[in-house]
């Protein structure tokens, strides 16, 4: 069994009325069944309304499946005496991380969680530098993270979740409120966690630009697993990508454009990188491995 592993699971929204009675049922989450390895980079995909931060709350025990069951590290999320320590095994992170600090100083809000879990003083500032150091926060200990930008504050709040000494850390469209620049250093600092000290990361999101060096992707649509693979394997798909009204990273649409019109392009490309060495190739009148393609060489 996996870190994090659900079964076939269900979660239905009830719409009541002032008195109480049922007016609708919603299904967020349909028959989704996923297996996590320790140590993996996986990535959900869906547009909004899909399923997938339901999903994301059901991993962290935040909600419990209609149908089906949720196992974390082997625990079942629906044992109430297990609750504590799948929340310390699966840490979460949220779209807004004014939500998620609450110190007047970045190292006070990074302790506040290893703290509440009877950590001694030591240990506890400790964890805070190792924390901040792996965000690439450290030298904004002593700032109030009133003064930082939405990306700093992200970090700071991943730094909070690592400081706990998670497995496994659940980012639940961490990005969404960041600009370009932010979401690239929350996503570097992510990757950073997975590659170096071997957290397993489960990333919600919608942007595709995020996930091309995820270990695999699940797209999600109407609540179910609509597509499964890895990044190359997904964005190979562009008119089915496009059909679950998500859109695709610019270079990889460029290429698949350019295959159309008859350029020797191989199918999936996910970086200007790539791109630009197949076209070179494809100038050159190269069209081996056309359809291929494998992963980007190593995990940058």
């Amino acid at each position: 069994m996996g870190i994090v592993r659900t079964d076939s699971i269900t979660y239905e929204y009830i719409r009541r009325d002032e008195e109480g009675n049922v007016e609708g049922i919603t299904t967020a989450v349909d028959r989704v069944s996923l297996d996590v390895e320790e140590g993996e980079f996986i990535a959900i995909l869906g547009h909004n309304g899909s399923g997938k931060s339901t999903l994301a709350k059901h991993i962290n025990a935040i909600l419990h499946p209609t149908e089906g069951a949720v196992w974390v590290d082997g625990m079942d999320t629906s044992r109430e005496e297990d609750l504590w320590d799948i929340r310390q095994t699966a840490g979460m992170v949220f779209q807004n991380p004014d939500n998620q600090i609450i110190g007047q100083v970045v190292e006070e809000d990074v302790g506040f969680g290893p703290e509440n879990m009877g950590v001694p003083t030591r240990e506890i500032w400790e964890r805070v530098e190792e924390s901040l150091k792996a965000v690439g926060m450290y030298e904004y200990r002593r700032h109030s993270p009133n003064k930082l930008s939405g990306g700093q504050k992200q970090r700071v709040s991943i730094a909070g979740v690592l400081a706990m000494h998670p497995k496994c850390i659940v980012l639940d469209e961490p990005t969404a409120m960041l600009d370009p620049r932010g979401r690239k250093e929350v996503i570097r600092a992510v990757r950073g966690l997975n590659q170096v000290e071997g957290i397993t990361v489960i990333l919600i999101t919608h942007y595709m630009e995020e996930i091309i060096h995820a270990d695999r992707v699940f797209v999600m649509d109407q609540g179910r697993i609509a597509m499964e693979g890895t990044p190359r394997e997904i964005f190979s798909q562009v008119e089915k990508l496009k059909d679950l009204r998500l859109d695709v990273p610019q270079v990889t649409l460029l290429a698949y454009e350019l295959q159309k019109r008859g350029v020797a392009l191989p199918d999936g490309i996910l970086t200007t990188e790539e791109f630009a060495d197949a076209l070179s190739r494809a100038a050159g009148g190269n069209t081996e491995g056309h359809g291929q393609g494998g992963r980007p060489s190593g995990k940058q």
